[in-house]
């Protein structure tokens, strides 16, 4: 083996051991831009849904949150809402829906898909949850809810769920 090829060789690993000491340019050429807003939830209301009618299985709490009578978990809860969905260039349609549940402990229990009807950006869904997380929750009924991106202080690109 040659010197030089010996000594680009052993370089070569003392870099990856010890890091690099000149600087390579990393800058991009096309400077990421922020998305301002993404799926947009308007038109949110409280729904009742049918089988909360069967008096054996479910009871009426308070302002359209039920308790499932077969449930013994703290998230035996229900909520059944109803939103509009405007896309953003027909993007995934779990945002913002995803961050609702993060932001208040809840899940989806049942999709009822036998009482959505045929419009793809209409959606009914039961919510559930812990009781006091789903009373919370009630303050997106009627307002619009999407996330945001923004450039934190640190220069990354983080996200926020605006609710207005």
């Amino acid at each position: 083996m040659t010197r030089t090829l010996t000594l680009i060789l052993i370089m070569g690993l003392f870099s990856k051991l010890f890091g690099q000491t000149e600087k390579k340019n990393s800058e991009p050429s096309v400077k990421q831009e922020l998305q301002l807003e993404f799926n947009v939830m308007k038109n949110i209301s409280l729904e009742k849904c049918q089988k909360y009618e069967n008096s054996e299985q479910f009871k009426l709490i308070e302002n359209g949150i039920y308790q499932d009578l077969n449930d013994n978990d703290n998230t035996k809860y229900r909520m059944t809402i109803s939103y509009d969905l405007e896309p953003e260039n027909d993007t995934n349609n779990q945002y913002p829906l995803e961050d609702i549940l993060d932001k208040y402990y809840l899940h989806v229990s049942d999709f009822l898909e036998s009482e959505n009807n045929s419009d793809p950006h209409n959606f009914k869904l039961e919510l559930a949850g812990e009781l006091d997380d789903l009373k919370k929750s009630q303050e997106i009924i009627g307002k619009k809810v999407y996330n945001q991106e923004f450039k934190s202080d640190d220069g990354q690109i983080r996200v926020n769920l605006i609710i207005e």
